[in-house]
């Protein structure tokens, strides 16, 4: 007995907004259906004992700890600039 009907997958194709032809819906169905039976075969396993996850593998932060550092002195970053002003760079306006 098929788990998802025809009328069942046309009407989700109905809502993504699918156009699917009868042929395509059949094959669909039956897809999905060997899908479901394939998921149905993980209900089977014992799984009392295994921990939640939100991934397969062992996931640490690897950023670096979030600290100020001294930058570089105003004069050695103006001195780059092709234009500055009272100690800022100057740059084209963007805005009218």
């Amino acid at each position: 007995m098929s788990r998802i009907s025809i009328d069942q997958v046309k009407h989700v194709a109905h809502l993504a907004r699918l156009a699917m032809t009868e042929e395509e819906a059949v094959a669909y169905t039956e897809q999905l259906d060997k899908m479901i039976s394939f998921a149905e075969l993980l209900n089977e396993l014992d799984t009392d004992h295994v921990e939640p996850t939100s991934h397969v593998l062992y996931m640490k932060n690897v950023l670096r700890e979030d600290k100020a550092n001294k930058g570089l002195p105003q004069e050695e970053v103006l001195k780059n600039a092709p234009e500055h002003q009272d100690g800022y760079i100057k740059v084209p306006s963007i805005i009218e």
